[in-house]
């Protein structure tokens, strides 16, 4: 039976680039050593780190004034990377859900943090837009997209203050001005590659200007300064990420696989707005995330949630249980998600729908 891969991280991978990265996994290139073993120092190596760094220049279209790098740690370090390097006197936080919270939690140990403003006083099932963000912050944060709890901000927000974003789960799903912002960062396994390893595109003159010391591997200026080979990076997952890279660019980049993620996302919110057993969490469309659609039984089919589970994977679709937070489902359905995949989702819930 064919898998449907809905999980939400680490997450679907194109076959084409897993069978790729395999090859390179027993032998690079024919250099007769595997990319797991060759010294990060080599000139093989530095070509896959240089290349890796140049399709996300070009498939985002990153301005000469930002650097790419590659840090360690996933999005999680770079939550307390962030305030230890930017943050001086005040930074300001907008919290969409848990991981929005959890980057507020570690901020705070480095200074002032005020946040502008929070849905979780509707469990995070809406993106506040009505605040104002303090023209005395060091810098404004904001969590692109959010997996648990299934909202996107799918805007550039105009910042008075550099404007750092999360964007973990949607980067490289959508056309984004990188110059508008003073950093973003992601963790690979969504969109950019298999897990380990976490990009960061930083805008050069926000670095710099706080007055504490800070530890050499948490310093943004030593992955930028030597080209993220400090010390030996994620190898294996950064190989797999220019094979991600890759497979995006020859899709057609950005643009085309946007156009691709809206018409997956519209054909599973229709069934989902259609279906009698099924309501999504986020009331209103355009707080709706493409990349994790959420959604739960109505109050009527509420008792139903285990069986559709089962009867989903016996149709062979994984990953479809919600995140205990919000229970219900959850289909995660990032750039490597072929639409024949998501319209089996539908074709498994119309089916499910017709046995009641």
């Amino acid at each position: 039976m064919k898998k449907h891969n809905f999980y939400a991280g680490p997450s679907i991978i194109p076959d084409e680039v897993k069978e790729v990265t395999a090859k390179g996994i027993l032998d690079l290139n024919g250099i007769g050593l595997s990319v797991m073993e060759v010294s990060h120092r080599s000139k093989e190596f530095s070509a896959i780190i240089e290349e890796t760094a140049l399709l996300i220049r070009e498939l985002m279209a990153v301005p000469a004034s930002h650097s790419v790098v590659f840090t360690h740690g996933g999005a999680s370090l770079n939550f307390c990377m962030v305030p230890y390097n930017m943050l001086q006197k005040k930074a300001a936080y907008l919290d969409t859900g848990s991981w929005s919270s959890k980057a507020i939690k570690e901020a705070r140990l480095f200074g002032e943090v005020e946040v502008v403003a929070s849905s979780k006083d509707k469990n995070y099932t809406y993106i506040p837009r009505d605040f104002t963000i303090p023209a005395d912050a060091d810098y404004f944060h904001i969590t692109t997209n959010n997996t648990i709890f299934g909202t996107e901000i799918r805007e550039d927000i105009d910042s008075p203050v550099p404007l750092i974003a999360d964007a973990s789960s949607d980067i490289l799903s959508r056309p984004v001005d990188v110059s508008r912002y003073g950093m973003i960062y992601a963790g690979a396994q969504k969109n950019v590659g298999p897990a380990g390893v976490a990009v960061a595109i930083i805008k050069n003159d926000i670095l710099g200007k706080v007055d504490r010391p800070i530890p050499t591997m948490l310093d943004y200026r030593t992955y930028i300064d030597k080209a993220s080979l400090f010390n030996t990076p994620a190898c294996v997952s950064l190989y797999g990420c220019l094979n991600m890279l890759k497979w995006l660019k020859n899709l057609g980049g950005v643009e085309a696989i946007y156009k691709k993620n809206l018409e997956k996302a519209g054909i599973l919110y229709e069934e989902i707005d259609r279906n009698k057993l099924f309501k999504s969490t986020i009331p209103d469309e355009k707080d709706r995330s493409i990349m994790n659609v959420t959604f739960v039984m109505t109050d009527e089919y509420k008792e139903k949630e285990a069986a559709f589970l089962e009867y989903a994977a016996s149709k062979g679709m994984v990953g479809v249980k919600g995140h205990r937070s919000v229970g219900g489902f959850r289909a995660s359905i990032y750039n490597a998600m072929p639409i024949e995949s998501v319209k089996a989702l539908i074709h498994t819930m119309k089916e499910f729908e017709a046995t009641l």
